[in-house]
């Protein structure tokens, strides 16, 4: 089976963030960045594949130098190859997803995992990208993954209950949380990974189809006022509403 897992490189979630000077991107001085949560789900998955099936599994990330980081995670954790699209430029998703979809018909991918989003911009909007560029069916979010010769079901959850969804390879899928419990790679392999080869390659043009034209942090939230239920509170609790709240 030939695995294709698209990971990408965000900053830790622990990380404090600050608006860059073009308020439109954000400052990444002193910013940690890691393979994306998510992505982990994907490369466990892959890599379990290619336990049960055989064949290979192919790590690709597109970005700048410093994306070669995430993929010695991957090389680490014992993926068979590394690929770096290597672009400078912070394309928006169908960029992203353009430059994926042709690394995964050049090698002729079987199935493309992806992790369900990234936590930077949460976008949603790869994996099904990716799967309309190759005209491949596509399952997102998925928790459970099962494959029987080319027949894939996997089962996602939803509000109150599961949903299992059939396809066919070749396919892509996006891993939720629960799919499986990530392996963390050991020390040696951790050494080894960072003399692993990492193919590099220039990115395509494409131009935009979305522009950032700001960002914004977070309003600070506000101070909480907790009453009870006397006559006097409930008075208060109008007033508040109307005066400061301004909503009656």
């Amino acid at each position: 089976m030939n695995i294709l897992v698209g990971i990408s490189q965000v900053p830790d979630t622990a990380t404090k963030i600050a608006i860059g000077a073009d308020g439109t991107s954000i400052d990444t001085k002193g910013v940690k960045f890691i393979v994306n949560p998510y992505d982990e789900f994907a490369l466990e998955e892959g890599l379990r594949l290619r336990e049960k099936h055989g064949g290979t599994v192919t790590a690709v990330s597109v970005g700048g130098e410093s994306a070669k980081e995430v993929l010695r995670t991957a090389l680490a954790m014992q993926v068979d190859k590394a690929i770096l699209v290597k672009s400078e430029v912070n394309g928006d998703s169908f960029a992203v997803a353009k430059q994926l979809a042709d690394v995964a018909k050049e090698i002729a991918a079987d199935i493309v995992l992806f992790g369900r989003q990234s936590v930077d911009y949460d976008s949603f909007q790869v994996p099904p990208m990716v799967a309309e560029l190759l005209d491949i069916p596509s399952i997102t979010m998925i928790s459970k993954l099962d494959i029987v010769g080319t027949s894939v079901t996997a089962e996602r959850d939803i509000e109150g209950g599961k949903e299992t969804i059939s396809a066919s390879l070749p396919c892509v899928v996006s891993a939720q949380k629960g799919l499986n419990e990530p392996r963390y790679p050991k020390l040696p392999d951790i050494m080894k990974a960072k003399s692993k080869p990492i193919e590099e390659r220039p990115a395509s043009t494409i131009a935009a189809r979305t522009q950032v034209i700001g960002l914004d942090l977070p309003l600070a939230k506000g101070k909480g006022t907790i009453l009870g239920d006397t006559d006097a509170d409930i008075t208060e609790l109008l007033k508040l509403l109307h005066e400061e709240a301004k909503v009656i």
